[in-house]
């Protein structure tokens, strides 16, 4: 029997304490009058691995604060399976992720604009972008000097990046400064949300400072169970907390910000959805729309190579002894090497110079996936090696989460069909084989030992394709299942707000119209700065076009 909430009411309801879930709870209380409940189904974000930036590798060895999904077995991957990493705590992803900070090209705004997403071009969500962010070099036309999020360069400190420059030279691939800035294409420093040596995360930037407000309520261990109803009106939410169900009001609105796949749970489960879907559960359909379709995600595929001489200054900083000072100097001061992620560069290209975009992102790692601590005499030093993954950035094949039964805590169903389209296939041998050309360029010599993933003797376009079947990944960025616009293939519209449905906004990577050139979590964050206002009633920032 569900026990109402003790709490009058609220003005606003937000399922989800992620990137969008923490960057709304904090704007829409700044206004004293505004009242907010955010609920997360993780608990609160203490665990140091959070914070200290190099702690992302046991958090994704050991799968802390993860929902834990798994993909359906996909049958162009030869029958794999992948775990797909979505962040259970707060700040969601944004708390676990590699922090890359990326925004993507400004041509990508620009197609969701012109394809329905009015409002939404590179000149309307720059100043958002800005708004977010406080990037270490100041203000600029592309850049903002003073918000909550922290913005740096990568720190590493390797020379094999700068030898990747110089084999992007030698390739005439092109480099730029600033990925983030007026050269989006390019081999480049990476970019990390880390601020004064910590991560910067949605919960960090946003949730921490706004938690004293007295019109702010937020309930971990919360999981949501459905929308409360009042005929195609959203009133409320229904959810699980400390062993009891509980009921809370919004006068205002519902927004869920549960992610790409927990949002279109909560919206079938409470009757939004595809007709024919919900009717296989017995759920009566309030609105017929297509919530769980258009799920994508960023396909990667990965070299490896030893490296035998001029081994990475990482290694040693993995000794035992040094990395346990370094871990304790950074959780309390914010820096020495526990304050920096080991990857330092990224690179995003166009296959073909009629390409509107990037469709290509190299991802560059300077130590081996068996980097672990050693120390003398009790565990051997690994054997030194560095890595690059070719992805790509806009595939063509679709996917669908849909339900597996009615239990608001039964996982979704991951159909992501990665590969049904065969030109996705074709583009990443093609990203593959130009990986290998760059790698073999003679600028990585002096760090180049053997190739040890596919193996030298893996060189025809079907050898190729096996490995790709085989071995294929994402970058993390599953997106897409409720987009924003206003053709039948849209869930919401341009602002956010479900169709057909009263009272009832989605701001998060769900609602993406399709993938940008880039890693998604600052474009969820500028998506949430920007919803805010909307929400407000405020009146949009002003447009900038720097083209």
């Amino acid at each position: 029997m569900a026990v109402k909430d003790a709490a009058k009411g609220y003005d606003y309801i937000i399922v989800g304490a992620g990137s969008a879930g923490c960057t709304l709870a904090a704007r829409l209380t700044e206004d004293p009058a505004v009242s907010v409940l955010l609920l997360e189904a993780g608990g609160r974000d203490w665990d140091p691995l959070i914070h200290i930036p190099i702690g992302v590798g046991k958090i994704h060895q050991h799968k802390l604060h993860d929902w834990g999904y798994m993909s359906e077995p996909n049958e162009a991957m030869n029958g794999r399976r992948l775990h797909i990493k979505r962040g259970k705590v707060l700040g969601g992803s944004s708390s676990v992720n590699i922090m890359a900070y990326t925004r993507g090209h400004p041509g990508d705004y620009d197609r969701w604009s012109r394809n329905g997403a009015t409002g939404w071009s590179h000149a309307e969500v720059l100043p958002y972008f800005k708004r977010c962010e406080t990037w270490e070099k100041g203000a600029s036309a592309w850049r903002g000097g003073d918000g909550p999020v922290g913005t740096q360069h990568a720190k590493t400190i390797d020379p094999i990046f700068e030898a990747w420059i110089e084999a992007a030279h030698a390739k005439g691939l092109p480099v730029t400064d600033d990925y983030n800035g007026p050269q989006p294409v390019g081999f480049s420093k990476g970019q990390y949300t880390i601020r004064n040596g910590r991560r910067s995360s949605s919960a960090n930037a946003f949730l921490k400072p706004a938690r004293g407000r007295a019109n702010l309520t937020v309930h971990t261990r919360a999981h949501a169970s459905r929308i409360l109803m009042n005929g195609t009106t959203a009133t409320g939410i229904e959810y699980f907390r400390l062993g009891k169900s509980v009921t809370a009001m919004a006068d205002q609105e519902v927004i869920l910000s549960g992610g790409v796949f927990n949002t279109p749970q909560l919206l079938m489960l409470s009757g939004i959805g595809p007709a024919a879907h919900l009717k296989e559960f017995g759920i009566d359909c309030l609105s017929d729309l297509p919530v769980g379709k258009n799920l994508q995600d960023h396909l990667v595929v990965s070299n490896f190579w030893t490296r035998p001489t001029n081994p990475s200054r990482f290694r040693d900083e993995l000794r035992f002894d040094r990395l346990a000072v370094s871990m304790v100097r950074a959780y309390l001061f914010g820096t020495g090497p526990a304050s920096v992620v080991p990857g330092g560069m990224h690179a995003f290209l166009k296959s073909s110079p009629d390409q509107e975009v990037a469709d290509l992102e190299f991802l560059f790692r300077g130590a081996p996936l068996d980097a672990n601590p050693w120390f003398p005499g009790i565990k051997k030093k690994y054997e030194d090696g560095f890595a690059i993954r070719a992805g790509i950035v806009h595939p063509k094949s679709r996917g669908e989460a849909r339900l597996r039964s009615t239990d608001p805590c039964d996982p979704m169903v991951l159909d992501f069909r990665f590969l049904s389209n065969n030109d996705d296939l074709v583009l990443l041998r093609e990203a593959f084989k130009l990986v290998r050309e760059c790698a073999n360029e003679q600028a990585l010599a002096p760090y180049r030992g053997v190739e040890l993933t596919p193996g030298a003797d893996i060189q025809t376009d079907d050898q190729i394709d096996e490995y790709v079947r085989n071995t294929l990944g994402t970058i993390e960025h599953p997106a897409c299942t409720c987009p924003m616009g206003t053709g039948p293939e849209c869930v919401l519209d341009p602002d956010m707000k479900v169709r057909g449905i009263e009272k009832l906004r989605v701001v998060d990577g769900s609602a993406l119209p399709d993938l940008t050139s880039a890693h998604i979590n600052s474009t969820i964050l500028m998506m949430a700065e920007k919803a805010s206002d909307m929400i407000r009633g405020r009146e949009a920032l002003p447009a900038e076009n720097v083209n």
